[in-house]
């Protein structure tokens, strides 16, 4: 028995509306069908697949548990929320880039193995970080990984925040 994809995952959100414009005005996601459940919510796709629910977080029937998520308004200190980042694999890294200065969004960039990896980082409205990963033509994933375990590692990332360079602050997923 092996799992074969990630489906989905569900974020509460202090502001659902300002959750899912950002998911799809800035990450360009889609927002889609749902079904009929009994709390509200939306389900923003990436293709076919709704990868991201968007459920309230002070609705107590939306999910079970207690997720102790950072408010910034509340003088709170600003982190990734309650999980640390998510990651997609995305094209067209220079219509990203500037499609994120467009909209006005702060991001980091990151070069992973000698150019093998570029990396986007986006925090969301609830202060979880999306991680868009841009890979070259140069290397596939798979490649990336067998050439990473021979010594190539992301220790010697250079990392960018919006365009200037700056010291990476995250390691390599």
């Amino acid at each position: 028995m092996a799992l074969e994809k990630l489906e989905h995952y569900t974020i509460r959100c202090v502001n659902m509306e300002q959750s899912r414009d950002f998911y799809r005005d800035i990450v360009r996601l889609k927002q889609g069908p749902r079904p009929p459940l009994d709390f509200p919510g939306y389900w923003m796709y990436c293709g076919d697949v709704p990868v991201v629910h968007l459920v309230p977080l002070r609705d107590p029937g939306a999910m079970r548990g207690q997720v102790n998520c950072p408010n910034p308004a509340n003088g709170e200190p600003q982190g990734t929320g309650a999980v640390d980042h998510i990651a997609f694999r995305a094209e067209d890294l220079a219509g990203m880039k500037r499609h994120l200065k467009n909209k006005g969004a702060k991001y980091e960039e990151r070069i992973i193995g000698g150019g093998d990896l570029t990396q986007l980082f986006v925090d969301d409205p609830n202060g979880i970080t999306l991680e868009l990963n841009f890979w070259t033509s140069k290397v596939s994933r798979t490649g990336a990984k067998d050439q990473w375990k021979k010594g190539k590692s992301g220790s010697s990332a250079k990392a960018k925040k919006n365009g200037k360079a700056k010291t990476a602050r995250r390691k390599a997923a």
